[in-house]
């Protein structure tokens, strides 16, 4: 079997459907038609630079290309792990928590996959590199983002218990200890919620794009398995890194609570 080959006329048809969500916006009085369009402009432009940059991408094969690109990825990732919360660090601390943890739990689970079970030679290829850490990436990126929301809200909800916690000669991780949980749960539902769900509710992309493609459906049910066991294990690295870093700032070496250290985001 031979996947269909697109042309531009096939998208062009496949958006009016964005005309019609338009327009629904305008009947019911959403407000919403202006950043839909925005937003569907937005994506395009973006994916066909990506894609682009890609297409260069793989025809050099470079170990250093692939790495500036993934840098590029991470850089923006983090600025979105920053911009999604409601209270966050002052200073770079905001920036650099989640934007550290994310790049060693997602590097790290991308270059053991790409080394062991995928095994591509060279490792670095970005064929599989690029797309397989942009996979993980996204998902870790979620995990940390609402990970670390919860904790800064759920700090300043609690300042009383924690601080009184604290008077009692308690560690900062002791004191904590409820809101660490809290904020972990909150940061590893989105992909427990997803491997629940794959498979009875939805299929997910790649899956789905294999199988349009003509790969046997086992083989392309390893194939995501794989993926969601590798964006579980960054995941879960990724928010409990980042919860305890959190905690760290959060507090000092006296084990003082500092909410002086957080600003709002809020105008």
């Amino acid at each position: 079997m031979t996947i269909v080959q697109l042309d531009y006329i096939d998208l062009a048809v496949a958006a009016l459907l964005l005309l019609v969500t338009a327009g629904l916006s305008i009947v019911l009085r959403l407000g919403l038609e202006r950043s839909l369009l925005i937003a569907a402009v937005r994506m395009t432009a973006q994916l066909l630079l990506v894609a682009l940059v890609l297409r260069l991408l793989f025809a050099l094969a470079s170990p250093w290309w692939t790495a500036a690109m993934a840098a590029v990825m991470l850089v923006f990732a983090g600025y979105e792990v920053m911009a999604r919360q409601e209270r966050r660090f002052a200073g770079i601390w905001s920036y650099g928590i989640g934007t550290t943890t994310m790049t060693v739990a997602a590097v790290s689970v991308t270059v053991f996959a790409l080394a062991t079970q995928i095994g591509t030679d060279p490792w670095y290829d970005p064929r599989y590199a690029i797309p397989l850490l942009g996979m993980v990436l996204g998902n870790a990126m979620t995990g940390i983002s609402l990970g670390l929301n919860t904790l800064t809200t759920a700090a300043t909800r609690e300042r009383a218990a924690i601080d009184g916690q604290l008077a009692l000669g308690m560690s900062r991780y002791e004191a904590f200890r409820p809101v660490i949980r809290q904020a972990t749960r909150s940061g590893f539902m989105p992909i427990i919620n997803a491997m629940a769900a794959v498979g009875l509710v939805y299929l997910p992309g790649m899956m789905t794009g294999q199988i349009l493609a003509g790969v046997d459906p086992v083989e392309a049910v390893k194939y995501q398995l794989l993926i969601m066991f590798l964006i579980a294990g960054a995941t879960a690295l990724g928010v409990v890194m980042s919860i305890y870093a959190g905690v760290g700032r959060l507090t000092d070496g006296r084990h003082r609570l500092r909410l002086d250290r957080l600003v709002s985001s809020r105008p």
